[in-house]
């Protein structure tokens, strides 16, 4: 189950890479900013925030992802094409990371790429999304743009099972799929998103995501907390629960060979971040029997269990070790 026989793609964006064989290269942690009801956010329309809890937010990110080893992205929202500068100047200055244009609709999509070319910001920046609702207008500023990495949110709302973005990817005969779209636009670093509508159906995503891989070859992940953030009986159960079904959530998808999270809020990073990079090492390990080989040294399994790594690499298995 945890070795492909298709070659995995993998696609460096902005000095991050995502995709692989699973065990190969830890999960891609993506956290969102400036999403609707964020409470640093204090005018989504102006693009006006609190930029000092925005940059502690970024920071702690950053500080979990050098801690467990697992790389990050940001999803950054954009509602309106007066917040496209703000927020993306903003972060520029405060991170290097590789960023998700997560703008709608679809005017403050087209303008956002235009800044993006300007800014000279192309060579990081993953257009989030193409989908089957992706209006020719959107297609055509992808062309015209530089961007050349998207994420394919393969929703196929007319089919619900692990089946359907298959289907949606590949499309019929008489509509086009969602890679055919996306090679029309320019977009040569593909990246699956299988979509998750509520908390039971993480568990198709996530047998979509290991679908994917093995029939395109193609870096997979889904969204978890789209699940976990609207499960509203979740809140009788107090915070401690959902902190424990966000986690179970996210890595269920990563032991299904997912190779990126958008884990939801980035306020989450502080229990999403330790529990992947742990199935992440759990992950490494069992691919390494199947002849896997770890691709990097800041790899969960070696941030968080050196000891443990360095034996596995001389072909040993300690019998204890304190972690």
């Amino acid at each position: 189950m945890l070795r492909f026989e298709r070659d995995q793609k993998v696609y460096d964006i902005g000095g991050v890479k995502v995709g692989g064989q699973p065990g190969e290269y830890p999960t891609v942690l993506i956290g969102t900013i400036f999403y609707e009801g964020q409470k640093i956010v204090k005018d989504k329309n102006k693009g006006i925030f609190d930029r000092d809890a925005a940059e502690e937010l970024i920071k702690k990110q950053e500080e979990l992802s050098d801690k467990t080893g697992n790389p990050h992205m940001l999803d950054i929202v954009v509602a309106s094409t007066d917040a496209i500068s703000k927020y993306l100047s903003f972060v520029t200055e405060i991170t290097d990371v590789p960023l998700l244009l997560d703008a709608w609709p679809s005017n403050v999509r087209i303008q956002a790429l235009e800044y993006v070319d300007e800014a000279g910001l192309s060579d990081r920046i993953v257009n989030n999304s193409i989908w089957f609702a992706s209006g020719e207008d959107e297609i055509e500023a992808l062309k015209r743009s530089s961007v050349k990495a998207s994420i394919i949110l393969a929703y196929n709302p007319n089919d619900l099972w692990a089946r359907g973005p298959i289907s949606v990817l590949k499309g019929t005969s008489g509509e086009k799929g969602l890679l055919e779209k996306a090679e029309e636009s320019g977009i040569e670093k593909k990246i699956v998103d299988t979509a998750v509508l509520h908390m039971p159906h993480v568990g198709i995503s996530s047998k979509a995501v290991y679908d994917v891989k093995r029939e395109f070859g193609l870096p997979a992940g889904c969204s978890p907390a789209n699940a976990t953030t609207t499960w509203k009986k979740l809140k009788e159960f107090g915070p401690e629960a959902f902190k424990a079904c966000d986690a179970s959530a996210q890595t269920l998808a990563i032991a299904s060979c997912s190779d990126f999270l958008l884990y939801g809020p980035i306020e989450s990073a502080g229990w999403i971040f330790p529990a992947c990079g742990a199935i992440d090492a759990m992950i490494a390990t069992v691919a390494r029997e199947l002849g896997t080989k770890t691709q990097t040294q800041k790899h969960p399994l070696y941030k968080l269990f050196p000891k443990f790594a360095d034996a596995l690499d001389k072909g040993e298995i300690l019998r204890s070790l304190e972690t």
